[in-house]
């Protein structure tokens, strides 16, 4: 591709940088082959054009999910696009239909929940974001569908994911194909649950992975043919024996073995085992712990998962036995024995270890160490012992170290296949294969030259489907794939494999020649393959070699090549186990059948692993493969670290740059119709006039740009490598051009609007020049017209001033003249005032003598006449003397009155014994105030007495006539004063007793007040006690029904019919089937029509016709209602029907019946078309209300009282008796219930009644549902549909106006509307009740805002803002609906779609980028976690604006936050989960309706006409 491309000034390159490994940059010249190019670190550089790869500068900054959308299509591209994917935690991507896994090396629970499986369930790959549950469930769908077997490889190395990933693929697997086993754990658990103890006996840390797998597995997933899994097998390769006996630093062993020395002290006492470091197979390597790992956890958690795949206790302990037994075999050493190249144990400490090893494999000690320090050569004639010497022995032992694990792992692999079991009908299978990945150290062994033969073998199969792929690809858009090449890696394959003459070949040669050393076995290489072009010789090296893999040169030590490829068991070490008292120890070592022939063929690790993986192989070409390629980002292990040139190498490693090659050989670039148009339509703008088909404009506009070797498919255009950027340089010079006419035409405006500016200033500047010379001639002017006004003033001002003087000399001259006539007119006044003065003084002196004369005579003619006045005066005071009797009575009276109101305040303090200490104060201070007012009263009486005494002592007095005006006058005011004394104080007295009245009245009104509320709080304390014994009734009731049910399954054996426990020779059938026991026939209450017991013909002959008349009526109730019988004001008529048919016959307290089964199978068999909702709603209708009634009638047998409610206690106190007064008042509300009651009445049920009653609420809930998710279903496909907006097409917009697309107006939010107003039009014509009108609704509602956030998270094509407008507009629809509906039926729905709500309305934000963190969680998303933000925030992109999404800070602290989730493991799934309980109980229908509403529903018409049915006229 970098070979066809031209790069211009301008033009956005990739380039090779030795830090980076690439880095991209802009050409800033070009000087024939070689450019210079700006680099964004800031350094230019000089470099050839042929060395330079194209950027595509509208890739999205977010990366695309599938790698093949890219535009460009090479290791630059990829490598950046996987580096933005990861930078916003989307660790996975597609290429193609290959999965690549970033290790994100953090939790990250939120992606593997079971909200993300369900979503994941049935979507088409390539839909939702990338993921293995994706990758799996392809895999399950095809094999259902097609019958193949498939297969999944899972490779990567160490530390990539390998092992999680197929965890995660095994979960999957198991949530589609699981089932509940019958006994014990299900196949897909133990599957699941085996990965613990795997994990234990073949996982090791290296120097790249705590937890590296050092073995191949490959898991055999079986299925039957309904889908479900059926049995499975784990199969696996080449354990790395080695490891048991060399571990370097900083590795560790095998984890079983540090677990076993962090056993409980028991087990440690018992297999004599202490710290790891004093182990010789253990301190090789300095590592002894793992970060964040508990061995003794991790040892207890390993044998509970031996018991859960089926290994026993003692087999547990035979285990560690060996595993113990194999750490002490490693602290044996040895020293030179006695005699030549002889071998003994060193010292006693080795003795006390090979002691222990015979104690725990149960052999003898002797014989073990003959085995580990001799061996026994076999001749024809005699057997000849030979001595090993200490380096041999040592050989020996690490020999028999790890056959015994190796054994050991395989006795574990095929106890976990016998325990999971196989099916050995199952016809498909999916394979999940974890593989190690591709290894290239600084000292590779065997071990890594086989794993590598393996990731040479798996990428040629790899090739294959890859190229296989593109075939079908092509295949599939119908174009010319014929002379693509694809090139093979069999060369290498040959080279290592071939026989003869292949690598393994020779290598087993060199096995079989005891003398071969691996200096032989290298020279024998160099000369065999000197000049294949895949193998080498590296300098300065004897025995080394280098081949040349796919994915790099790998140099090989082949030091212990020829011990590691040995695959034999010492005869010694065989004959020494096998005879072991330990059976587990001895069925390790099964002793080897006798071969008939001389010689034994030769067995080697690598021609057993050749064979392995041909089978593998084999397996895997018989089934479709998916890959899954793991990728370590770095090798620091840490989040948030991205190592491209670690990165680089493992693609090419894992074969994904391998299979870019492979579609850079065809057509690399693949673009759609539409994007192809937007994208390259400028180049050629007029072969867009009067097109209507996209196809035909792509192809007359490659025509028309005269590009080559393209193809047109069906649905895209395919380019060749280098015509994608061959068009973009096209689309940048056009750019180019265009950009020159802009700015000409941005320049020609600019320089337009500064010439008017200029013209503007200058008008601007004369118009001021010309104002400043008019303002000065009008200066002027003013001036001249000023100084005449001011002369004027002047001259006027003097003519006046000399005016005014004139004026005041002559007004003077008037005023003094005037005023001397004034003053000689004064003088003549007073003259003339003085005589008149002296006149009138005259006169009054006459005057006032006259006067005192008359005063005189006056005066003495009234002294005489108030005499005579006084004297009668008098007379009448002593008649009021007399009169004292009155005043006394009156006092009497008002005694009397003080003494009734002291008697009623008693009286009341009495009555009121709880006011008494309040009121007692009051009354003691009236009572002292009576008192006072009495003494006083007493006082004056005397005083009043005593006066009248001396009255009459003188009045009896002759009087003086001179003196009675004075004595008489005092004593009448003494007496009149003292009258008036005793006046006030009786009007005193009076305002104190009405201010007692008064009092008295008040607090008379403030004891009827305490008084009601005493009537109240009596009242509800009835009440209370009334509710609380309904509640007792309630749950006494509940007891003995629960207790009913018991005894009944107690007592009787399962039946699926109630009619099934009818015994003719042992019962009597009374009404309607209902059949009792005949000897408790005395201890029934009597039905309407009671059965004697009679033993004559007749008698049973009339029972039998009365039993099938009976039949007759219930066969007639069941035909009746199994029609649609309609309402009668607004309630279900069959339902009413039926429930006052079993009132009257008595079938709710009869023992047992068949009605009850009767009406459940009608109701079942009536409710199979589950898909019509107006017949499904008609019988939702009736038997919500048939329950309702149930509910109210029935009363489990044995419960107190047959009425619904206990009377309650009869009240003792006044208070009691006038609340029980009031309620026992009739009314009219009592009236309507006593009605009502005549409609539903309790009766006590039996055990086939409570039954019933249970059967009809599971089918109330059954049907609920139906109805609930026929309307999802209806949903589904429309809200798919709704929730991305249609497509509108740069490009397809026409210049004759007509479109490429679809039309822009969609129906689907209609149709959804219309959806919801046919089933709520359905339900109210059925008259459900609200409550299960407003329960489907809300959870309707609820399913859409599932799905509609849902795909918004899963799909980045819908976080657009023209979707959010879309989606919002739609949102509108529903809203308006709600409100139409009302809230009667929609009740909350519409806060049901919260999430998307808010979610939406982010996405129409325009500026997001200034929107801070606390805004999104507190204002705008409130309700949205921080994992859903940060989904959408990093998904969404603006295909209409090109607005920003928010800041980088906003982005950093949600990572932050999203961290701290996942270390604390409480986040959730960002994704919701579809809530499909029943979300009412029986106890909300019955609240919903009211007795009261069946007083005027009647019985079917079809039954009042049969006589047999004439109680219905009764109801």
């Amino acid at each position: 591709m970098a070979a066809n491309f031209t790069p211009m000034v301008g033009s956005l390159v990739w380039l090779e940088d030795p830090e980076v490994t690439w880095i991209d940059g802009e050409v800033v010249e070009v000087n024939g082959d070689q450019i210079k190019v700006l680099c964004t670190s800031g350094k230019t550089v000089v470099v050839k054009a042929s060395d330079v790869y194209p950027k595509d500068a509208e890739a999205p900054p977010c990366g695309v999910d599938d790698m093949t959308k890219l535009a460009y299509l090479h290791e630059p591209g990829v490598l950046q696009n996987l580096r933005s994917r990861y930078d916003m935690n989307e660790i996975y991507t597609y290429t193609g239909s290959i999965l690549i896994a970033v290790n994100p090396f953090r939790r990250l629970p939120h992606l593997y929940d079971s909200h993300m499986m369900a979503q994941y369930k049935g979507a088409a790959f390539g839909e939702l974001s990338p993921h293995p549950f994706a990758v799996a469930d392809a895999a399950y769908r095809q094999m259902i569908n097609e019958g193949i077997s498939q297969s999944i490889l899972v490779s990567g190395e160490s530390g990539a994911g390998k092992t999680e990933s197929t965890k995660q693929l095994m979960r999957y697997l198991a949530y589609m194909g699981g089932r509940a086993a019958a006994e014990g754990r299900s196949v897909e658990k133990k599957v699941l649950e085996s990965n613990p103890v795997l994990e234990a006996f073949g996982n090791a840390k290296t120097v790249r992975n705590n937890n590296s797998s050092r073995f191949g597995k490959f898991v055999e997933i079986q299925f039957d043919r309904s889908g479900r899994i059926s049995g499975a097998a784990i199969r696996t390769y080449l354990l790395e024996r080695s490891r048991v006996c060399q571990v370097s630093d900083p590795e560790r062993n095998y984890h079983c073995f540090y677990m076993l020395c962090a056993a409980p002290p028991e087990d440690i006492q018992r297999f004599k085992l202490g710290n790891p470091r004093t182990f010789h197979y253990l301190n090789q390597s300095n590592c002894y712990e793992l970060d964040g790992v508990n061995d003794s956890k991790e040892y207890i958690a390993t044998r509970q998962a031996m018991d859960v795949v089926g290994i026993s206790s003692d087999e547990q302990d035979a285990i560690f036995r060996v595993v113990a037994a194999i750490l002490h075999l490693g602290n044996v050493e040895f020293a030179k024995g006695k005699e030549v190249d002889s071998s003994v144990p060193k010292d006693k400490k080795s003795q006390f270890h090979l002691k222990t090893v015979a104690e725990l494999l149960m052999c003898d000690a002797k014989a073990l160490e003959d085995s580990l320090c001799k061996r026994e050569i076999v001749t024809r004639d005699e057997t000849i012992t030979k001595w090993l010497d200490p380096e041999a022995a040592a050989v020996s032992r690490d020999a028999l170290a790890k056959i015994v694990y190796s054994r050991l792992f395989d006795w574990l692999v095929e106890k976990i296949n016998n325990s999971i079991g196989q099916d050995p009908n199952s016809k498909s299978l999916i394979g999940v294969l974890d593989i190690y990945g591709f290894e290239s150290f600084k000292t590779n062994s065997f071990e890594q030259f086989c794993i590598n033969l393996t990731n040479e073998k798996l990428q040629q199969h790899f090739n294959q489907h890859v190229f296989k792929m593109e075939q079908e690809e092509y295949s599939k858009e119908e174009i010319n794939w014929s002379y693509i090449e694809f090139v093979d890696n069999q060369d290498i394959l040959d080279l290592i494999e071939k026989k003869p003459g292949g690598i393994i070949a020779l290598l087993d040669e060199a096995c079989m020649f005891p003398r071969s050393t691996h200096e032989t076995f290298a020279q024998k290489l160099y000369q065999t393959f000197k000049n294949h072009k895949r193998f080498s010789k590296p300098k300065l090296a004897r025995s080394d070699f280098t081949i040349c893999h796919y994915a790099g040169d790998v140099t090989y030590q082949t030091e212990l090549f020829l011990d590691k490829n040995k695959d034999y068991v010492v005869a010694e070490h065989q004959a020494l186990l096998s005879a072991s008292k330990c059976s587990f120890v001895s069925s390790l070592f099964l002793p080897l059948a006798e071969e008939s022939s001389k010689t034994s063929k030769f067995s080697s690790i690598g021609s057993r692993f050749k064979q392995q993986l041909q089978q593998l192989l084999e397996t895997l070409s018989s089934s479709e493969p998916h890959y899954i390629r793991c990728v370590k980002p770095n090798n620091l292990l840490k989040p948030a670290i991205f190592e491209n040139k670690n990165v680089l190498q493992q693609l090419r490693c894992g074969g994904v740059m391998e299979a870019i090659r492979i579609s850079c050989a065809g057509y690399p670039t693949r673009k759609p119709f539409d994007e192809f148009v937007d994208r390259f339509g400028i180049l050629a703008s007029e072969v867009l006039d009067g097109s209507s088909d996209e196809v035909t404009a792509c192809k007359r506009l490659l025509e028309k740009v005269g590009l080559e070797g393209y193809q047109i498919g069906k649905t895209k255009v395919f380019l060749r490598a280098g015509q994608m950027a061959d068009l973009d340089a096209r689309r940048t010079e056009v750019l180019g051009r265009s950009a020159s006419i802009i700015q000409r035409k941005v320049r020609s405006y600019l320089s337009r609007k500064n010439y008017i500016m200029l013209r503007r200033s200058a008008i601007h500047i004369q118009a001021a020049c010309r104002g400043q010379l008019a303002r000065t001639v009008y200066e002027s002017m003013r001036r001249e017209a000023s100084c005449l006004r001011i002369q004027r003033d002047l001259r006027m001002y003097l003519a006046k001033k000399a005016y005014k003087d004139m004026c005041f000399s002559a007004v003077c001259i008037q005023t003094g003249m005037r005023g001397m006539a004034a003053r000689n007119e004064l003088r003549f006044r007073r003259q003339t005032w003085a005589s008149i003065l002296i006149q009138s003084h005259c006169r009054k002196y006459l005057a006032r003598l006259h006067y005192m004369k008359l005063k005189k005579a006056a005066i003495t003619t009234q002294c005489a006449w108030r005499g005579k006045v006084a004297r009668r005066e008098l007379r009448k005071l002593k008649m009021a003397a007399r009169e004292t009797g009155a005043l006394q009575a009156a006092k009497n009276k008002l005694e009397k009155q003080v003494e009734e109101l002291t008697w009623r305040l008693q009286l009341e303090k009495r009555m009121r014994v709880d006011m008494e200490e309040a009121k007692t104060q009051e009354n003691a201070k009236l009572q002292s105030a009576l008192q006072e007012m009495q003494l006083q009263f007493k006082e004056s009486k005397a005083k009043l007495m005593k006066e009248i005494e001396v009255a009459k002592k003188e009045a009896e007095k002759v009087p003086v006539v001179q003196e009675v005006p004075v004595i008489d006058h005092a004593v009448v005011e003494e007496l009149t004063s003292e009258n008036e004394k005793l006046k006030t104080l009786v009007s005193s007295l009076e305002k104190k007793i009405d201010e007692t009245e008064k009092k008295f009245e008040e607090t008379s009104k403030i004891s009827e007040e305490r008084l009601k509320q005493a009537l109240e709080a009596e009242s509800k304390i009835v009440q209370l006690k009334t509710a609380m014994h309904r509640l007792e009734e309630k749950v006494s009731d509940m007891e003995t029904e629960n207790q009913i049910l018991r005894q009944q399954s107690l007592l009787s054996t399962p039946i699926k019919k109630m009619s099934e426990h009818i015994s003719a020779p042992a019962t009597q059938s009374l009404e309607n089937g209902h059949h009792v026991i005949e000897e408790n026939i005395s201890n029934e209450p009597q039905s309407a029509t009671p059965v004697k017991k009679l033993g004559t013909e007749s008698d049973s002959k009339l029972r039998r016709s009365h039993i099938e008349h009976q039949h007759e009526n219930v066969d007639a109730l069941i035909n009746c209602v199994a029609k649609n019988l309609g309402y009668c004001n607004g309630k279900p008529v069959a339902a009413f029907t039926i429930y006052k048919c079993l009132l009257h016959w008595k079938s709710f307290e009869a023992e047992r019946t068949s009605v009850f089964d009767r009406l459940i199978q009608m109701i079942g068999s009536a409710i199979e078309n589950e898909d019509d909702n107006d017949h499904m709603a008609y019988w939702l209708s009736n038997t919500s209300t048939l329950l309702f009634l149930l509910q109210r009638s029935l009363k489990a047998a044995g419960a107190s009282g047959a009425t619904p409610h206990k009377k309650p206690p009869t009240a003792t106190s006044l208070f009691g008796r006038m609340a029980m007064g009031f309620r026992s008042s009739p009314s009219s509300a009592n009236l309507a219930a006593a009605a009502a009651l005549a409609v539903v009445r309790q009766v006590e049920a039996k055990y086939p009644a409570l039954l019933f009653k249970q059967q009809l609420a599971a089918y109330v809930e059954k049907i609920y549902g139906i109805i609930r998710d026929n309307l999802k279903k209806e949903l589904s496909s429309l809200l798919s549909l709704c929730i991305q907006a249609p497509r509108t097409s740069k490009g397809s917009v026409l210049r004759s106006g007509r479109s490429f697309g679809k039309d822009s107006a969609s129906s689907h939010w209609q149709s959804i509307i219309d959806s919801l107003n046919t089933l709520l039009s359905t339900l109210k014509q059925n008259f459900v009740p609200p409550v299960l009108v407003q329960k489907i609704f809300t959870q309707t509602f609820s399913y859409i805002n599932v799905q509609l956030f849902n795909s918004l998270l899963l799909r980045r094509e819908c976080c657009t803002f023209s979707n959010g407008e879309y989606v919002k507009a739609g949102l509108a629809e529903l809203e308006l609906w709600c409100c139409q509906a009302k809230e009667e039926y929609a009740g909350s729905s519409w806060d049901e779609l919260k999430h998307i709500r808010q979610a939406v309305g982010f996405l129409v934000i325009h500026q997001k980028y200034r929107i801070s963190y606390d805004e999104i969680t507190n204002d705008l998303c409130p309700i949205l976690s921080v994992q859903q933000l940060y989904r959408i925030c990093t998904l969404y992109w603006d295909d209409n604006y090109n607005t920003r999404s928010v800041s980088p800070n906003v982005i950093s602290s949600m990572r932050i936050l999203m961290t701290e989730d996942s270390n604390d493991a409480t986040s959730n799934s960002f994704l919701l989960d579809d809530n499909s309980s029943i979300p009412f109980s029986v106890d909300d229908l019955s609240n919903s309706l009211q007795e009261k509403d069946f007083l005027d529903v009647k019985a079917a018409e079809e039954l009042l006409e049969n006589p047999a049915f004439e109680f219905l006229y009764e109801a």
